[in-house]
C-alpha cells in the first residue's frame, strides 16, 4: 500500500490543482444568475444591447460556462465565479431596486448604477451586501437615505448625489469608519448636518451642497483630520462658521457658499496652509477680513462676496502670490485699493464691485499682466485709469458708477482683446473717435453718463461682434455715421441725450437684429424713415425730444410685431394716429405727447392686449373718446390733457383712478373724478343696456346652469364617463377630447414632459388641427381634492389675458380623465433651464432680465389689470414657462386667490 500511495500521490496532486484552477460555476452562481434575471425582468433599458447578454443556457435552464453571469454586460465575478461587481453605469435603464435580491450576494463589493433612471426607494436590504464601493447618483431615488446603510463597514465611498431624496442625513453613517468620499448634493435632504459626521476619520471628500439642509455646522467636523475637500454651499446652513475648521490642515477646498452663515471669518482659517479653493460667498457674514487669510499662500480661489463685510482690504492679500480668482463684490467694504494687488501678478478675475472703495485705483495694477476680468462698479473711485490692459488679455472690464476722470488710457484703447467694457456714469473726458480702436471681439461697450465729445468714428462698425453700443448723456455732434448700418449684429443702439444733427439714416434698417433703439434728446429732423418699419425684432424705440416732423404713419412702424415700448414725444408729428398701430399686440406703452396730432382717438387702439400705459396729451384730438377703452382692463395710466375731446370718459379702471391733470385741458369732457363735471343723470343707451340686460342675463345664466346641471347630473348617473363640464376653445369639443387621449395614447408616460402637485402635464400633437398643447391631467386620486384648484385655474385664465401669462386653450372636467389644456412652450420651466448648464450659460444676464421683467410685467397686471385683482401665490422658477423667444409666461394658477 505504501508503494500505491507513492505512485498515486503525483497524480492526485495534477487532480486537485485541475480542479481548484477551474471556474466554479455551481449553485451560488446558479443562485446570483437568477436573482439578477428576476431583477431585470422589471427593467427598461433604452438602450435594447445592455441586457440582451443576460440569458442562461437554454438546453438546462443553468448559467453554463458560455451564458455564466461573469460573462453578461456589466458583471465581473472573482475566482470562484461568483459576482462581485455590477457596473450598470449610463446604460439608460429604468426600474426599481424593489426586486434586487440582496441576499443573494456574499461577494458583491463594488455597485455603479448611476447616471441612468431607476427610482423608488434604496431599500434598506442593501445592508445585508459586503459593499465597498456604492453609486447610486443621477437617477430619479427618492424617499429617506435608510439608517441601516450605517451597517456597511467596509464602504468606502458613498455616492448618492443628484436624486430626490428627502428627510435627514441619517446620523448611522457616522458609523462608517472606512468611508472616504460622501456625496449627498442635489437632492431634497433637510435638518442638521449630524454631529457624528465628525467620527469619519477617514473621509477625504464631502459633498453636501444644494440640498435645504439648516442649522449650524457642528464644530465635530473640525476633527476629520484627512478631509480635503469640503462642499456644503447652497443649503440654509447658520451660525458662526465653527473656529475648529482651523484644525483641517489638509483641506484644499472649502465650499460655504450660498448658506446663511454669520458672525465673522474666523482667523483660524489662516491655519489652513494646503488651502486652494475658500468660497464663503453669499452668506451673512460680517466684520472685517482676516489679516490671517494672508497666510493662505497655495490659495488660488478666494471668494467672499454678497456679504456683510465691512473694514479695509487687508495688504496682506498681496502675499497670495498664486491667486488666481478674487471676489469681493457686494459688501461694505471702505478705504482704498491696497497697492499691494499689484504683487498678484498670477490673477485673471479681480471682482471688487458694489462697495463703498474709494481714492485712486493703484498704477501698480499696470502689473497685473493677466487679467482677463476687471469688475469696479458701484464704488467712488476717481483720478485717472491706470494702464490696465498692459499684458493684453483684458477682456471684460466695468467701473460704472464711479467719479473717475481723464482720458482713456493708451494701454485700453489698444486693448484688441476687449470684449465688454462699462464705464456710465463717470466723469471721463476725451475723443469719442480718436480715444478708442478697433476691437474684433467687442461686444458690449457702455460709455454712456460722461463727457466724450467729437463726432461718432465709422471704427465702431468694425467691431464685426458689436452688439450692445451705449453712449447717451455725452456731448457728441454731428450726424449719425452710415457706416453703422453695416454693424450686422448690433441688438441695441443707444445715442440719446448728445446734439446729434440730421436726419436718421435709412441704412439703420439693415440693422434686422436690432432689438432697441434710443435716439431721444438729440437735435433730428426729418421723418421716420420706412426702413425702421423693416426691423421686425424691434422691441423698444425712443424718438422723442427731437424735431422730428411728418405722418408718424410713414414709418410703417406697424411691421415692428414685437415693438412693447413706443416714444415719440416730443416733437412735431402731424395728421392723424395711425389705425395700423393696432396691430403691434404687445405695446406695453406709447408715448405720443406733445405733438400735433389730430382726428379722433381710433377704437382700434383696442388691439393693444398688453397696453398699461398711454400718453396722448398735448395734442390737437377730437371728438368723443371710443367705448373700447371699458374693454381694456390691462389699462393702468392713461394721460388725455390738453386735447380738444369731450364727452364722458369711459367707466374703466384707468379712467376711473386718472387724476385731473391727466384729463384736464380738453373741450367737455365729464364724468366721476374729481376737478371734471358731473354728467347728470345722462345715462345713455348703453348704461340702460346694462343696466337691463345684465341682471337679465345673470337670471338666465343661473337658470340655465341650473337645468345643464340638472341634465349633466341625470347623464352621469346612466352613465359615468360621461363629461362634466367641457369646453375646448381651440376645436371641435368631444372629438377633441377623443384626439388628445390618442395624441397622449391615454396618457402614457412617454408622453410626459413634467409632474407638479397635483397633475401631470403632457405633450400632445393634434395633427387635425397642425398645433401641439400642453395638457395637464389630475392625478386620479387626487380630482376631488383638487376639484376647487382645477376651477380656480379654469377661472383664473379664462378671465385673464396677457402676454406674459400661459394662454389656457380649453379643459375637461370628466370623470375618468379631468385636464387643462394649453399653449405648449417649447423651451419648459425655467427651472429647468436654470438646472442645464449647457442652458443656463445661454441666458446672459440681459435674457435673464428680460425674463424678470415678463414675469414682473405678469404679476403687475394680476394685480392691478384684472377685476377682481388675482394675487397667485406660488411664483417659483418651476412655475414660469419659457417660449422659444426667451419670452416669460405666468403658469398653475390653481391656488390663486381672486
Amino acid at each position: 500500500m505504501g508503494l500505491l500511495q507513492k505512485l498515486l500521490r503525483p497524480v492526485l496532486w495534477v487532480l486537485f490543482v485541475a480542479l481548484w484552477s477551474t471556474p466554479y460555476t455551481g449553485s451560488a452562481s446558479v443562485e446570483e444568475a437568477s436573482a439578477l434575471l428576476k431583477w431585470k425582468q422589471t427593467l427598461q433599458s433604452a438602450n435594447t444591447s445592455v441586457l440582451t447578454t443576460w440569458i442562461l443556457d437554454p438546453k438546462n435552464g443553468s448559467s453554463s460556462s458560455a451564458s455564466s453571469p461573469c460573462n453578461w454586460f456589466g458583471v465581473s465575478c472573482n475566482a470562484e465565479g461568483s459576482v462581485t461587481r455590477l457596473n450598470l453605469m449610463n446604460s439608460s435603464v429604468n426600474g426599481t431596486l424593489e426586486t434586487f435580491s440582496c441576499s443573494s450576494f456574499a461577494n458583491l463589493a463594488y455597485v455603479d448604477l448611476s447616471m441612468n433612471e431607476l427610482s423608488g426607494p434604496i431599500p434598506p436590504q442593501i445592508s445585508s451586501l459586503p459593499l465597498v464601493y456604492l453609486n447610486l447618483s443621477t437617477n430619479e431615488f427618492s424617499g429617506n437615505i435608510p439608517p441601516e446603510i450605517g451597517l456597511l463597514a467596509k464602504l468606502e465611498t458613498l455616492h448618492l448625489q443628484q436624486n430626490h431624496l428627502n428627510g435627514s442625513i441619517p446620523r448611522e453613517i457616522g458609523q462608517l469608519k472606512s468611508l472616504s468620499e460622501l456625496a449627498l448634493y442635489t437632492n431634497h435632504l433637510s435638518g442638521p448636518i449630524p454631529s457624528s459626521l465628525g467620527n469619519l476619520s477617514n473621509l477625504v471628500s464631502l459633498y453636501l451642497y444644494d440640498n435645504q439642509l439648516s442649522g449650524s455646522i457642528p464644530e465635530e467636523m473640525g476633527n476629520l483630520s484627512n478631509i480635503e475637500l469640503v462642499y456644503m454651499d447652497s443649503n440654509s446652513l447658520t451660525g458662526p462658521i465653527a473656529s475648529t475648521f482651523g484644525n483641517l490642515e489638509r483641506l484644499i477646498v472649502l465650499h460655504l457658499f450660498n448658506n446663511k452663515l454669520s458672525g465673522s471669518i474666523p482667523n483660524t482659517i489662516g491655519n489652513l496652509k494646503a488651502l486652494v479653493n475658500l468660497s464663503l460667498h453669499t452668506n451673512n457674514l460680517s466684520g472685517s477680513i482676516p489679516q490671517t487669510l494672508g497666510d493662505l499662500t497655495s490659495l488660488a480661489q478666494l471668494h467672499l462676496y454678497m456679504n456683510q463685510l465691512s473694514g479695509s482690504i487687508p495688504n496682506e492679500l498681496g502675499n497670495l502670490k498664486f491667486l488666481v480668482d478674487l471676489k469681493l463684490s457686494d459688501n461694505q467694504l471702505s478705504s482704498s485699493i491696497p497697492a499691494s494687488f499689484g504683487n498678484l501678478s498670477e490673477l485673471t478675475h479681480l471682482f471688487l464691485r458694489v462697495n463703498n472703495l474709494s481714492g485712486p485705483i493703484p498704477n501698480e495694477f499696470r502689473n497685473l499682466k493677466n487679467l482677463i476680468v476687471l469688475q469696479m462698479d458701484g464704488n467712488q473711485f476717481s483720478g485717472n485709469l491706470p494702464d490696465i490692459c498692459q499684458g493684453g488679455k483684458l477682456q471684460n472690464f466695468t467701473a460704472y458708477t464711479n467719479q473717475l476722470t481723464g482720458r482713456i488710457p493708451k494701454s485700453l484703447r489698444d486693448c484688441s482683446s476687449l470684449v465688454r467694457v462699462c464705464l456710465e456714469g463717470n466723469q471721463l473726458t476725451g475723443s469719442i473717435s480718436e480715444d478708442f480702436g478697433v476691437y474684433p471681439h467687442l461686444d458690449y461697450m457702455d460709455l454712456s453718463r460722461n463727457k466724450f465729445y467729437g463726432e461718432i468714428s465709422e471704427n465702431w462698425s468694425k467691431c464685426p461682434k458689436l452688439q450692445s453700443l451705449w453712449m447717451g448723456g455725452n456731448n457728441i455732434t454731428g450726424t449719425i455715421p452710415l457706416e453703422l448700418g453695416d454693424s450686422a449684429q448690433l441688438h441695441r443702439l443707444d445715442l440719446s441725450s448728445n446734439h446729434l444733427t440730421g436726419e436718421i439714416p435709412t441704412v439703420l434698417g439693415k440693422l434686422s437684429s436690432l432689438l432697441e433703439l434710443y435716439l431721444h434728446d438729440n437735435q433730428l429732423s426729418g421723418g421716420i424713415p420706412r426702413e425702421i418699419g423693416s426691423q421686425t425684432e424691434l422691441e423698444k424705440l425712443d424718438l422723442s425730444m427731437n424735431t422730428l416732423s411728418g405722418p408718424i404713419g410713414a414709418g410703417n412702424l406697424e411691421n415692428c410685431i414685437k415693438l412693447n415700448y413706443l416714444n415719440l414725444s416730443n416733437n412735431n408729428f402731424s395728421q392723424e394716429i395711425p389705425k395700423p398701430l393696432g396691430k403691434l399686440p404687445h405695446l406695453d406703452e406709447i408715448d405720443l405727447s406733445r405733438n400735433s396730432l389730430t382726428g379722433e382717438i381710433p377704437p382700434e387702439i383696442a388691439s393693444f392686449k398688453s397696453l398699461e400705459r398711454l400718453n396722448l396729451s398735448h395734442n390737437n384730438l377730437s371728438g368723443l373718446i371710443p367705448n373700447v377703452f371699458e374693454k381694456m382692463n390691462w389699462l393702468v395710466h392713461v394721460d388725455i390733457s390738453f386735447n380738444e375731446l369731450e364727452g364722458p370718459i369711459p367707466n374703466s379702471k384707468a379712467f376711473m383712478n386718472a387724476t385731473i391733470q391727466g384729463l384736464q385741458g380738453n373741450k367737455g369732457l365729464c364724468g366721476n373724478v374729481p376737478g371734471l363735471q358731473s354728467c347728470k343723470n345722462q345715462m345713455d343707451r348703453r348704461t340702460l343696456v346694462l343696466v337691463i340686460v345684465l341682471p337679465l342675463g345673470g337670471v338666465l345664466l343661473l337658470v340655465g346652469a341650473f337645468v345643464g346641471l340638472l341634465i349633466l347630473y341625470d347623464q352621469r348617473k346612466r352613465k359615468s364617463h360621461v363629461e362634466d363640464i367641457f369646453s375646448i376653445s381651440i376645436c371641435r369639443g368631444r372629438a377633441m377630447y377623443s384626439d388628445i387621449l390618442k395624441a397622449t395614447m391615454n396618457f402614457d408616460e412617454r408622453y410626459c414632459i413634467g409632474k407638479g402637485g397635483y397633475g401631470a402635464v403632457y405633450k400632445a400633437k393634434l395633427p387635425s388641427e397642425n398645433i401641439t398643447v400642453a395638457v395637464k391631467k389630475l392625478h386620479p386620486l387626487s380630482e376631488k381634492d383638487d376639484r376647487r384648484g382645477f376651477l380656480n385655474e379654469v377661472r383664473a385664465l379664462t378671465e385673464i389675458k396677457h402676454r406674459n401669462i400661459v394662454k389656457l386653450l380649453g379643459f375637461c372636467l370628466h370623470a375618468q380623465n379631468s385636464f387643462l389644456v394649453y399653449e405648449y412652450l417649447k423651451r419648459g420651466s425655467l427651472a429647468s433651464i436654470l438646472s442645464s448648464d449647457r442652458e443656463a450659460e445661454q441666458l446672459d444676464w440681459p435674457k435673464r432680465v428680460n425674463i424678470i421683467k415678463g414675469v414682473a410685467n405678469a404679476l403687475s397686471y394680476m394685480h392691478h389689470g384684472c377685476t377682481p385683482p388675482i394675487v397667485h401665490r406660488d411664483i417659483s422658477s418651476k412655475n414660469v414657462l419659457i417660449d422659444e423667444e426667451l419670452e416669460a409666461h405666468v403658469s398653475d394658477f390653481g391656488t390663486a386667490n381672486f
